[in-house]
């Protein structure tokens, strides 16, 4: 037999061999689903015509669990049921002071006016000939902290009033500078147009920074509990800055000194003065899960979260599964954006026993998310409840079941 002849029948012989095999393995799995089918509503679901496009899509009703959960003056994001950073719109968290105007955009406008050299009137249609911007960033209510939070407390009822979108609009410096700001001016009031008029005061310096004046949200108008037909975006500060329904802007030299930054949103320091305007969200982070109310199995866990800041992007995030011992860094999830969500991972095998999972957030400024005796430390006991940041944990039991751990 020549040698060609021979390394075909070799080729000829392998190709035999591991068709065989071939052959084998497809018969062992076939033997081992042997008399296994899929579920009978399954296989009934996938055969049924169901209906077609929608003018609005829907969630699955399977999903229903996911909707925002509501008490009170308040509803929270439930940020243990979402993934990744973007809130859906109708999961944004919603705090009002009168509850939600209905304002037609057609009739609705905004007045700019004050220590300006140009007063000026916009409908929505003015303000949205002018460049537009896009940016992901977080809104956090100044009172997102809730000590009365007993251990059967899922993460929306420790932290839901934080949300992040998709904001598109206008930087309001642009609009500042079609009216001309004349020198001497240092505020801006902004006013909603809200049963209260609720009414904040930005220093200008701020304004011309980075604020804007939004009319969009996660690619379609704002939703009204959001502020439509538009409203204002002061990236990284607290909430209630982020005027909703706005319809007046008043130049000023000084802050306009209202019941929502005298009698509202200022903290009592331990030396008896009283902290204002303190504006900046201060860096914090949350596990999401495992969380309350899951339970887990002994074996390998993902440990999941968001850490966010109002003075930039999250340097890093450190996680501790043995109660604040010792820690651990987490890898985070890209792109890590300024004055925005970011999602945090780790690893971790749980081995049965009891322990607490805690985290913490660290902001490029070198701020480390503090413990709530540290809080406690500089704040007096009446100080509360706003711009509260505490570490937060979940105590892993031995049956698996995981309880909310309020001192971090």
């Amino acid at each position: 037999m020549s040698r060609s002849h021979s390394n075909d029948a070799l080729l000829l012989h392998r190709r035999q061999l591991l068709g065989a095999a071939v052959g084998a393995a497809v018969g062992s799995a076939s033997a081992a689903i042997a008399g296994v089918s899929l579920a009978a509503e399954d296989s009934a679901a996938v055969r049924r015509l169901g209906p077609g496009p929608s003018p609005l899509g829907e969630r699955s009703p399977f999903a229903e669990q996911a909707r925002v959960p509501a008490m009170g003056i308040v509803s929270f994001t439930p940020h243990e049921n979402l993934e990744g950073t973007i809130t859906p719109s109708d999961l944004h968290f919603e705090r009002h002071h009168g509850g939600i105007p209905a304002l037609d955009p057609q009739s609705h406008e905004l007045l700019l006016h004050g220590m300006v050299e140009r007063p000026l009137k916009f409908s929505l249609t003015d303000i949205k000939r002018f460049p537009s911007v896009t940016r992901s960033c977080f809104i956090e209510c100044s009172g997102n902290y809730f000590p009365f939070a007993g251990e059967e407390s899922p993460p929306h009822l420790i932290c839901g009033l934080t949300s992040q979108s998709e904001w598109t609009g206008v930087a309001l410096s642009t609009l500042l500078r079609e009216a001309g700001v004349k020198p001497g001016a240092s505020w801006i009031i902004a006013e909603g147009g809200d049963a209260p008029l609720l009414n904040r005061s930005i220093p200008l310096a701020k304004a011309l920074d980075d604020v804007l004046l939004v009319y969009a949200q996660n690619g379609e108008a704002i939703r009204p509990a959001q502020g439509y037909p538009m409203r204002l975006l002061v990236p990284g500060w607290e909430g209630n800055t982020n005027v909703k329904w706005l319809r007046r802007l008043e130049i000023t030299d000084a802050p306009v000194m209202s019941r929502q930054e005298t009698s509202k949103y200022t903290e009592p320091m331990r030396d008896g003065t009283i902290r204002q305007f303190s504006f900046e969200v201060d860096a914090r982070s949350i596990i999401t899960a495992p969380s309350y109310p899951a339970t887990i199995a002994k074996g390998w866990q993902e440990i999941r979260g968001i850490a966010w800041s109002g003075r930039g992007k999250i340097q890093g995030v450190e996680v501790s599964t043995d109660g604040g011992k010792t820690w651990q860094p987490a890898r985070m999830q890209g792109p890590v954006l300024s004055k925005s969500h970011t999602r945090f991972t780790l690893p971790w095998f749980w081995d049965g026993e009891a322990t607490e999972l805690q985290s913490r957030a660290i902001d490029e400024t070198g701020y480390v998310q503090p413990t709530l005796r540290d809080i406690m430390k500089e704040r007096g006991p009446g100080s509360g409840p706003y711009h509260f940041n505490p570490i937060t944990g979940w105590l892993v039991r031995r049956d698996g079941e995981l309880r909310f751990s309020p001192t971090g």
